[in-house]
């Protein structure tokens, strides 16, 4: 919510240079009174604003009053780095000290024609500042009650004002002063001061229109603002939902990809087991390669190899390295394949040649046989014949 306070002035001079500098009380401790409807509560006629210590001084409050624009009047919207040369007649310096209750900060008007109509008699300043207005109830420690409470003061500029919220008595170069118990109200409309002749304050006529759910409503400034605000929190609600809803189903197009590739996995690995006739043919199949590799070479390394490799290994033991460098496996299978055709087609003739040495040896020695006995038997004829 945006607020105007009217702040006292004191240790006023004009400079070599014609410049004009002060010292400005620009915030107070206590309890201001507000019209109901400047505080967005137009059922009750005044709401008692409590403003702590603790707020006035916290550190990021008396921070946002240094190098903040002097203005002539309230300018229509806040003074940014935008609009600074269409408003600023001075501003702030950055030595913001505690002055007791009061937030004490120099300033220098350095405009001509601001300094010629503060010598002329417009003398009064009101601080334009936003802040946090929280509606509870409470006792200050003084024990006066209050019906709301001002945290997070954020000060956007000074306007030099012919009439202050808290009237004549505080105006540039009038000296502190401490208003005989008389505390200075704050204003909480919008930074434009509304003072008129009787020193009173009254809502402007001017109304805006804005959207409410799609209907279009007159209402004030600070009635716009709060529906405004409302609705930027309608939109960022809604933004988070989509947000979250859009986040939810990414989340679960990711875990459905998840389970998909599992289950790919899965089916991939369950092609992948073999039943036991399977395995049993898969055993057999490698104790024969493994017997016709042992026949082309019989000291051949097998263990830790692939069938394929266990191939290689042979062609290449019996032939060379030459003989398979670049080669496809299929052509050193099919070269391993005639290597062992060729060693158990020779491991045949062997057989045959060892089976013929063996019958001729059994031949052989049979015939010996017939000769010595024979033999024996002619030396022998002699003792027959004697016999006889």
């Amino acid at each position: 919510m945006k607020f105007t306070d009217a702040v006292t002035i004191a240790g006023t001079r004009r400079r070599d240079d014609g410049y004009l500098v002060a010292d400005a009380r620009v915030a107070r401790v206590g309890i201001q009174t507000y019209a109901g409807w400047e505080v967005g509560q137009p059922a009750k006629e005044t709401v008692s604003v409590y403003r702590a210590p603790d707020v006035v001084f916290a550190r990021d409050a008396m921070t946002s009053f240094a190098h903040r624009p002097v203005t002539n009047d309230h300018p229509d919207e806040n003074v940014t780095a935008d609009t600074w040369k269409d408003y600023a007649v001075g501003n702030t310096s950055d030595e913001v000290a505690r002055d007791g209750d009061f937030l004490r900060v120099p300033l220098m008007v350095s405009d001509a024609a601001a300094i010629k109509q503060i010598e002329d008699g417009k003398r009064e300043l009101s601080a334009g500042y936003s802040c946090d207005l929280v509606m509870t109830d409470g006792v200050t420690p003084e024990g006066e009650a209050y019906d709301a409470i001002q945290k997070n003061i954020k000060a956007n500029h000074i306007a030099i004002v012919s009439r202050g919220r808290a009237g004549p008595q505080v105006r540039i170069g009038d000296g502190a002063g401490n208003g005989g118990g008389n505390r200075t109200q704050w204003g909480a409309a919008p930074l434009i001061d509304h003072a008129d002749t009787k020193g009173t304050r009254h809502m402007t006529d001017t109304l805006r229109t804005v959207m409410v759910d799609g209907l279009q409503v007159k209402t004030t400034d600070e009635g716009a603002a709060a529906i405004e605000k409302l609705n930027a929190k309608i939109a960022d609600g809604e933004k988070a939902l989509n947000d979250a809803r859009a986040e939810h189903a990414t989340a679960l197009a990711d875990k459905d990809k998840e389970i998909a590739t599992k289950d790919a996995e899965i089916d991939g690995l369950k092609g992948k087991l073999l039943s036991d006739a399977d395995l049993d043919k898969r055993v057999q199949a490698r104790a024969a390669l493994v017997d016709s590799a042992r026949k082309v070479v019989a000291d051949v390394k097998i263990e830790g190899l692939s069938d394929a490799e266990i191939r290689k290994a042979v062609v290449k033991a019996k032939l060379g390295d030459e003989k398979i460098a670049d080669k496809s496996d299929a052509y050193v299978e099919a070269r391993f394949d005639g290597l062992v055709e060729a060693a158990e087609s020779g491991q045949k003739t062997e057989d045959k040649l060892a089976q013929t040495r063996m019958t001729s040896t059994s031949v052989s020695d049979a015939n010996e046989k017939a000769r010595v006995e024979a033999e024996e038997a002619e030396r022998n004829a002699w003792k027959r014949k004697a016999a006889a």
